[in-house]
């Protein structure tokens, strides 16, 4: 649905930004701003900030920023018009009834027949498990002990080993071929027809309003794949999407259980933990965890506790926590996964489980560990030297403090010998070090190192155990320093040049008399890089027109994330000190004129004639007397 920009700017500018998101985060007034935790990433002290002036949010530690509307489509999950009409119904504003294109409206029609079509396919196999054809599903869900309500409960069903039974049913109820094929349920080419599924028991996959959405199928026998999905279509997207949410997000626990597969959360659901999801058949995604976030802040990893379990649960603790999400991680063993743990012992034992699960950076440091002989001395100081660098993640050092206590009592590590530890390590690898380490982790690297064979010495495919290689791993260079060659030269004036144009647009947005001072000597023209360009012309055109709106400006990149996220960051810095700081007024004049030079630098080397060159030359050397008055 298309909305005029001035609708738009009527929903946003009646919404006021604080009172929407204070009633999701606890906010705190400081100054001419209110602070918070973050919602998006999770934080022991406020970064999270909210501009009842500027209308706008930004957060300083994860970088998430924008304005209301954004607010509510990120935390929410809303479509840019979902997140409108929440908006426009809340502030009393009646959004106009206008016609679909021809083509949103046939996209539009699509998802509604797909979703037709889902729910007679879920239907059809739910009929099949019970008819004697289907018996062999039937007899396998019942023998992983499964019961009749569980069986309905989870819509659970039967295709039967006829490559075509499907097709030929929803062909029957007068679905085209070209319909069919947009479901995901069948394979159409000019060598036939047949279904994607066939001896499978199958599960219906449910978005979070209960509609089927996709299917997953485990084949009966030693056919492969063992288990096959949907493939992406309109409707599904394995990325977005975690089987049992339906189910889970009703349930009265404040933490979700995290599992690998289908029937670990059917079989916990049947034993009374109806918060246990998992993803399908995929990693575990940023995606993912941010469907979490809607619906809790605690999750208790319930991956398999073999090798690729425990690869699994290094992988998703620094996703979860990326988007503010606690994490522990459930000890299995002996058993390899919760349908097998709570067939064996119990439900009150799993339950007992849940309850001393392990704190999730304790976990990575037990895992850690298995790398290690720790009878050889040499590997001995090689894995506390790794434990050290692990506690350095922690910026906050009260917090650092705690962890190394809990490590300390964990692996019997003098306390007072670790924080000695910690503190020289830290000198060693710089400041920089920690932020590179929590980046590769939430890139797999780190999980990719860790996760290896007990026994194996410790060190990282193909690498060793110093500081320097596994800096290298991490994505640091082995070295600092050295010659720099014209290219990086060059590289490094335009990000000089950005960053004065970034610095001067945030002095404007800031201080809106200074507009006055640069009258005549600066226009958007003059900043270069594309995307301030183009910010600078509107921030410019609002001046004229009376009043600068920063969230207003924000709208116009709603559809680019990456320069969303950069303007945000541009309209939400602030600066320290005010231009009453003598100081602060010579910045100000340097970055004007560092900007007006290397707009001239440009113009001269495009230089169409002699006549555009002199004149060009002649503002240069104007630069040097350069005076701007600040009574």
């Amino acid at each position: 649905m298309y909305y005029p920009d001035d609708v738009v700017e009527e929903v946003r500018s009646r919404s006021d930004i604080v009172d929407i998101v204070s009633g999701y985060v606890k906010l705190q007034k400081k100054g001419s701003s209110y602070f918070g935790l973050c919602p998006f990433h999770h934080e022991k002290s406020p970064s999270f900030s909210v501009s009842p002036n500027k209308q706008m949010y930004y957060c300083f530690g994860c970088g998430a920023g924008g304005n209301v509307i954004t607010f509510l489509m990120e935390y929410e999950n809303y479509s840019f018009p979902e997140a409108l009409k929440v908006l426009a119904d809340r502030a009393g504003i009646t959004l106009p009834q206008q016609e679909m294109s021809k083509e949103a409206k046939a996209q539009a029609d699509l998802r509604t027949t797909l979703l037709e079509i889902n729910k007679l396919a879920a239907n059809y196999f739910h009929y099949q498990l019970k008819q004697p054809h289907g018996r062999v599903g039937y007899e396998y869900l019942t023998g992983r002990g499964l019961s009749d309500d569980t069986i309905r409960h989870f819509g659970l069903g039967f295709a039967n080993k006829t490559s075509d039974d499907l097709y030929r049913y929803l062909k029957g109820k007068g679905y085209s071929d070209r319909i069919l094929k947009e479901s995901g349920l069948f394979t159409i080419s000019e060598k036939g027809t047949w279904d994607k599924f066939w001896n499978r028991v199958m599960f219906p996959i449910l978005d979070t309003n209960n509609r089927v959405i996709g299917f997953g199928g485990r084949v009966m026998g030693d056919g492969e794949p063992k288990y096959l999905n949907s493939p992406e279509t309109k409707l599904f997207d394995k990325s977005r999407n975690l089987y049992g949410l339906s189910f889970a997000k009703s349930s009265r626990e404040k933490y979700f259980l995290i599992c690998e597969g289908y029937m670990d959360v059917i079989a916990m659901h049947q034993a009374g933990f109806t918060n246990a999801v998992a993803s399908l058949g995929t990693a575990f995604t940023t995606q993912h965890a941010s469907l979490l976030k809607r619906y809790t802040n605690q999750v208790i990893l319930t991956y398999d506790s073999d090798g690729a379990g425990v690869k699994a649960a290094l992988r998703a603790i620094p996703i979860l926590k990326e988007v503010g999400i606690s994490c522990k991680v459930l000890n299995m063993k002996p058993h390899k996964d919760p349908d097998e743990f709570i067939k064996n012992l119990g439900a009150d034992a799993f339950r007992q489980r849940i309850a001393e699960a392990k704190n999730s950076f304790l976990f990575e440091i037990e895992v850690l560990k298995q790398g290690y002989d720790l009878n050889d001395p040499e590997q001995k100081t090689d894995f506390y030297t790794e434990v050290a660098k692990k506690l350095l993640e922690f910026p906050d050092a009260l917090e650092r403090d705690n962890y190394i206590q809990a490590v300390s009592r964990e692996q019997f590590i003098n306390y007072q010998d670790l924080k000695q530890l910690v503190s020289r390590t830290a000198a060693r690898l710089g400041p920089a070090w920690a932020e590179s380490r929590q980046r590769a982790e939430r890139y797999g690297s780190y999980a990719d190192s860790v996760a290896r064979t007990p026994g194996s010495g410790g060190a990282g495919a193909g690498g060793s155990r110093d500081g320097a290689s596994y800096g290298s791993r991490s994505g640091l260079p082995l070295a600092e320093g050295g010659m720099r060659g014209p290219g990086q030269r060059r590289r490094e004036k335009d990000d000089g040049a950005k960053q004065s144009q970034r610095l001067l647009l945030t002095w404007l947005i800031e201080e809106p008399r200074l507009f006055e001072k640069i009258r005549g000597i600066i226009s958007p023209d003059d900043f270069k890089d594309g995307l301030y360009h183009e910010v600078a012309e509107m921030v410019f055109e609002a001046h004229e027109a009376g009043t600068v709106e920063p969230a207003a400006i924000l709208n116009h990149f709603i559809n680019d994330e990456a320069q969303y996220r950069e303007v945000a960051a541009l309209f939400s810095a602030s600066l320290k000190e005010s231009l009453e700081n003598e100081q602060q007024k010579k910045a100000f004049v340097e970055t004007v004129i560092k900007v007006r030079k290397h707009s001239l630098d440009e113009a001269s080397r495009t230089a169409a004639d002699i006549g555009r060159l002199q004149e060009i030359i002649k503002a240069q050397s104007a630069l040097k007397t350069l005076h701007i008055s600040f009574d």
